[in-house]
């Protein structure tokens, strides 16, 4: 059986790809735990995230993630999140393609973000009815500022590469082709650095700019699990899969 996240070296570099380029590597349960494993159990010295085919991620499946089926979500971070956000390892992320829902939440919860000039960026969650993970509340507003994080959040707006580097939400625009070697290029020479020195510095970026992303964390699956018993999500996941314009109650 193939798996849904690969891993690759390059010297200290370490390539994570979203390996299902036929659904534009959404995320599924399984995809969620092997990205998880890889990013706590990494010796590397910087990580690169990326994604197979020509989109970076297109969020949640939803066909298994957002039926409102299951179990309500536990009160905590998600686990791939807390991977992520506590790592004391660079992650970069190589923005292939669209990275939108919870693809555009994995590009947040990256230290550096390069795009292609092919990327779309969006926090499409309002539009089924949901919130955002803890980096769309939180690290967007570092990065663009509180007026535009909550335009984007609100709105759902999908900003091309172009607009992302103007407001801050990446660091650099290349070409398509360029997008993973310029994104190595770049963790490579982090890692370069002493890893000591480098794993102090992004914790201490942590201690200065980042909320308690477990408490935070919390606060939001039990917001979710809320919010996905609500008709407006029920509609918003049908309006979607029937290709339709929604049409909200407010229940």
């Amino acid at each position: 059986m193939a798996r849904d996240v690969l891993y690759e070296a390059d010297g200290h570099v370490g390539i994570v790809t979203l390996n299902r380029p036929a659904v534009h590597n959404a995320l599924r349960r399984r995809t969620y735990e092997e990205l998880t494993d890889l990013v706590r159990s990494t010796t590397a010295r910087a990580l690169v995230v990326t994604g197979a085919g020509g989109s970076f991620c297109s969020g949640d499946d939803v066909r298994e993630l957002l039926t409102g089926d299951g179990p309500p979500p536990e009160p905590r971070l998600t686990p791939a999140a807390g991977a992520l956000l506590e790592t004391d390892v660079p992650v970069i992320a190589a923005v292939n393609g669209p990275a939108v829902g919870w693809g555009m939440e994995l590009a947040l919860m990256a230290d550096i973000r390069v795009a292609a000039r092919r990327a779309r960026f969006g926090e499409l969650f309002v539009k089924r009815g949901l919130c955002s993970d803890v980096a769309g509340i939180a690290r967007l507003a570092q990065l663009v500022g509180r007026e535009r994080a909550a335009e984007l959040l609100f709105t759902g707006e999908v900003v091309d590469a172009a607009r992302a580097e103007r407001i801050g939400l990446v660091s650099r625009v290349v070409d398509d082709a360029d997008v993973l070697e310029s994104a190595v290029g770049l963790a490579a020479r982090i890692a370069a650095n002493p890893p000591l020195a480098v794993a102090a510095l992004k914790r201490g970026l942590r201690r200065a700019l980042d909320p308690d992303w477990n408490d935070l964390g919390a606060w939001v699956s039990t917001t979710l699990g809320g919010l996905f018993a609500t008709e407006d999500h029920r509609e918003g996941v049908r309006s979607f899969l029937e290709k339709r314009d929604p049409h909200y109650v407010g229940r």
